[in-house]
């Protein structure tokens, strides 16, 4: 979908959350909430790690794709899928169109993980590949789409999207008691505009931070602003947060997230080995955001019960962010 044309925006409801939940259950996990008593003892908080990480297909985005798959009609569904997404989405769209057995084409840009365009493979999707920035994806994206007709499920702007994210939150609520807020990390903001869909419906006290590089603060500059400021092509080792905030994921977050933080490439390497060392879970950079900007702001999360969502575990061993260095 152009953001160039304007057409009428819209908005998942609470009940779009439902229905989504309900739709997606047999393909997806319930994942754990985890605790570590020496991150709390780190940070002065109570922490609730919501494990993504391991989902199906080791990320929180199976959640939308399943529920854009299998909310399509039979007719429409033989067409197939396609979509642009640095890894995770692209994986997860590919493992939910391998399940409803229809085809999927994905356009990754040629620096994505190994690690990703392998599991896309794996999944059955086959991928299409370009230049690393939102203007080339973009453009390769759309000549797929005119020769295939496919339905495009965009990467977190497609309230479909949101609204299978959106369950994450809403099992969290269901698995944790009486939170003070919710941290996860932001790209596009998918996951955020999710979490905001179900906390302000559900728990609507409940404070939503988001976490981002430094590297590639455009959420961030975009909320100061009070308009969305896209960057390009940011060069962080978080991957999974490279693309820009969209029109209706910035309804979300220009409406529901309290504030925007950010964290070096530095800070984001160190969390994502402290949460490897000390809870022994396999995180990926992206995910380590979230940690790091609670460690970087003591003074926000101190005696504070804080759900934070670990939103994947899709890492290339071979090429670990703390090797070489």
């Amino acid at each position: 979908m152009s953001s160039a044309t304007k057409p009428t925006m819209i908005i998942p409801s609470y009940e779009d959350v439902l229905v989504a939940h309900e739709r997606i259950q047999p393909y997806i996990h319930k994942t754990p909430v985890l605790t570590s008593t020496r991150l709390n003892e780190m940070t002065g908080a109570e922490l609730f790690f919501k494990c993504e990480n391991l989902q199906k297909a080791a990320a929180f985005k199976v959640r939308g794709a399943c529920n854009a798959v299998f909310g399509l009609t039979d007719e429409a569904a033989k067409i197939g899928v396609a979509t642009h997404s640095s890894g995770n989405h692209a994986l997860s769209l590919s493992y939910a169109a391998g399940r409803r057995g229809i085809p999927v084409t994905v356009v990754m840009p040629h620096t994505a993980p190994q690690a990703k365009k392998d599991a896309v493979i794996g999944y059955g999707g086959k991928i299409v590949e370009c230049e690393p920035s939102t203007s080339s994806r973009e453009a390769v994206f759309a000549d797929v789409v005119a020769q295939s007709g496919a339905d495009f499920v965009h990467p977190y702007n497609d309230p479909r999207v949101i609204a299978g994210q959106a369950t994450c939150a809403k099992e969290l609520l269901e698995q944790v008691n009486n939170l003070d807020a919710v941290i996860a990390p932001i790209g596009g903001g998918g996951m955020i505009s999710g979490t905001c869909l179900t906390l302000s419906h559900v728990a609507p006290d409940v404070k939503i931070y988001a976490a981002e590089p430094l590297n590639a603060d455009d959420a961030a500059r975009s909320f100061r602003a009070g308009h969305i400021i896209a960057d390009d092509a940011p060069n962080t080792v978080a991957d999974g947060l490279k693309v820009p905030l969209k029109d209706l994921t910035w309804h979300f977050v220009s409406k529901y997230v309290t504030d925007i933080f950010t964290c070096s490439e530095e800070e984001i390497v160190a969390a994502m080995k402290l949460v490897w060392k000390t809870m022994k879970i396999i995180i990926e950079p992206s995910s380590a955001v979230a940690v790091a900007c609670i460690l970087n702001n003591p003074e926000v999360f101190k005696g504070k019960r804080v759900g934070v969502i670990i939103t994947g575990g899709n890492v290339d061993l071979d090429k670990l962010p703390w090797m070489n260095k």
